[in-house]
């Protein structure tokens, strides 16, 4: 199942996570349940039906996929002291990464974009919680996270009107690039109305050809 192959190509069941990060389940669950490490990215409730020699056998079970970065993620949590130095990680680091990026010439036209990056910041630290991102990014962690939402703004102010310049076709092509060195692939079933399709594979075809 095509599903089945991207999940264990590019995620970390539970029970791998778990050994990587050398953490317990009960650990995870705490963790998740103080809000300091992400919910599962995707859950697979699989119903077996299993013939053989022996005859029918009827299995129920649950698996959980988790962005492979989050191993790194539960060892950031592990040695902190408390939430609030969990969560300065996160945002030091997204913050960090504008930085460098800024300094590589990716800038957002965004209005009050430096004013609201607190509230911003904390808005992702909730997708970031609820394992949005450990799909939608590669890693699922903040570096790629502040990239993917950077990138985003610059493709969709450069795209509001025809791209005719070749300075902007530059700033779209570096903005797609840097979008899709970030994003996930995308499961199958998720791929036509994902954020890849939308603003790498069809700004491509559309902008860049």
């Amino acid at each position: 199942m095509e599903l089945m192959e991207y999940l264990c190509t590019h995620f970390l069941n539970k029970a791998q996570l778990l050994s990587a990060a050398q953490v317990s389940d009960e650990e995870l669950r705490n963790y998740q349940a103080f809000g300091l490490v992400p919910k599962c990215s995707y859950k697979l409730n699989l119903n077996l039906d299993c013939h053989s020699f022996f005859g029918e056998h009827l299995e129920h079970g649950t698996i959980e996929y988790f962005a492979k970065g989050y191993v790194e993620w539960l060892q950031h949590v592990h040695a902190a002291s408390d939430k609030k130095s969990v969560y300065r990680g996160f945002a030091v680091r997204y913050r960090h990464t504008l930085e460098n990026l800024n300094k590589l010439g990716f800038e957002s036209t965004h209005p009050n974009v430096n004013e609201l990056l607190d509230s911003h910041i904390e808005q992702e630290w909730q997708h970031f919680l609820n394992g949005t991102y450990g799909l939608c990014t590669q890693s699922g962690l903040p570096e790629d996270i502040a990239a993917k939402e950077l990138a985003i703004l610059i493709i969709n102010a450069l795209t509001l009107e025809p791209v005719t310049s070749d300075l902007d076709k530059q700033k779209l092509k570096q903005a797609v690039d840097l979008l899709d060195s970030v994003s996930a692939q995308f499961a199958p079933h998720e791929r036509e109305r994902s954020s890849r399709n939308r603003l790498i594979d069809e700004v491509r075809a559309k902008y860049l050809v």
